[in-house]
């Protein structure tokens, strides 16, 4: 048996900057998200970390300032109710959001971890669109060339990320908006 959603899709690319690896011990540091298909909308927020745990090399990525996001940063539970506000904003009624993300397992642990630490709930519930699954599913192929740097020359050009999760989600987003098109297209003769 199959089963059919009836409620349209609203795909959200979503970014995140963390202080480390996983959730629970690092922190997420700041959440980008934008609708991948008009009407388009954006999400940005900067987060207070939640402990001093921090690995030097993922805070070198960010780029983004320790002690200016404890004292600037939102608290993170008013941070996620932003997102899920945010979220539902974007969701017509007869619709169900997408959490669509650039190696999805990474982003969606640590905002999942978030939603229901800080809400007790996550809007886009135990599921998350893995953009690199979808471009392997699309082209045919191998894992190793589903790597950001291959998928950007092939759709970007010379584009590459800036690791401000807004701009990410923005450039993620025309990724995947490319790689609905050409699954639309179908193959080529």
């Amino acid at each position: 048996m199959i089963f059919m959603s009836h409620l349209k899709e609203i795909y959200v690319s979503v970014d995140v900057e963390t202080s480390g690896p996983y959730p629970g011990k690092y922190s997420m540091l700041s959440i980008g998200a934008c609708t991948v298909l008009e009407p388009y909308s954006t999400f940005y927020v900067e987060i207070q970390p939640l402990n001093e745990e921090r690995d030097p090399e993922a805070m070198q990525v960010t780029g983004l300032i320790w002690a200016k996001l404890k004292t600037l940063g939102k608290p993170p539970a008013e941070a996620m109710q932003a997102f899920a506000d945010w979220t539902a904003g974007c969701t017509p009624p007869d619709a169900r959001p997408i959490f669509a993300a650039f190696n999805a397992p990474f982003d969606w642990s640590f905002v999942n971890h978030y939603f229901l630490t800080c809400l007790g709930q996550n809007p886009y519930g135990h599921n998350a669109l893995d953009m690199k699954a979808y471009y392997m599913g699309l082209t045919g192929c191998d894992w190793a060339a589903t790597s950001m740097q291959a998928v950007t020359r092939r759709y970007l050009g010379e584009r590459s990320l800036t690791h401000h999760a807004l701009r990410d989600a923005l450039d993620q987003a025309e990724l995947f908006r490319r790689m609905l098109a050409e699954a639309q297209a179908g193959p080529s003769s």
